[in-house]
């Protein structure tokens, strides 16, 4: 009887370590997070469902063309990426985007690009973001509710990045 007992409360102890581990992981490593809506298609397509990383800004900084899952003013999660960084001017002229003057190819619009018929993706616009502050737009420009319309987000509103695809499992990738 008492070798019963031992084994059980061993097994008690073994899924009590198991679930403050992963509740560890989920909390302050990684998180999944589903993709909802189109604003970042063709890059991640509806009800993807992907990992955040948590733990990458926590021992390093946001990049540019990172995406990134961030909390937005209406107490929603948006995923987005991040075009500008802190002090850097954006502007957007003859669907080209400027960075501090300079031009960037952003070749995850390709796509978008190729089927326009008329007009541009991205009209033209042009802001500074504030120091402590990142940009961000969704890779559907035209449907997307990023920056333009909620304004810069502050670094610590960023809950990680967001580059792997886990499901459905025949789109399992990485993203850069």
């Amino acid at each position: 009887m008492v070798e019963k007992e031992n084994e059980l409360w061993e097994w008690i102890k073994i899924f009590v370590i198991a679930a403050i581990l992963t509740a560890i992981i989920r909390f302050f490593l990684f998180t999944p997070i589903v993709v909802d809506g189109e604003s970042m298609m063709p890059t991640l397509e509806d009800n993807d469902r992907m990992i955040v990383n948590k733990l990458s800004y926590i021992i390093g900084e946001p990049e540019r063309f990172d995406i990134i899952v961030l909390h937005a003013p209406e107490d929603k999660d948006y995923i987005k990426r991040i075009i500008g960084l802190p002090g850097d001017h954006i502007e957007y002229k003859n669907d080209t985007l400027y960075i501090n003057g300079e031009k960037y190819d952003e070749p995850y619009l390709d796509e978008y690009k190729q089927k326009l018929v008329g007009g541009t993706l991205t009209e033209p616009f042009s802001v500074d973001v504030p120091e402590g502050h990142v940009f961000v737009m969704g890779d559907n420009r035209r449907y997307s509710k990023d920056s333009r319309h909620i304004g810069p987000i502050p670094l610590e509103d960023i809950l990680g990045k967001a580059n792997i695809i886990y499901w459905p499992l025949d789109e399992f990738k990485i993203i850069n």
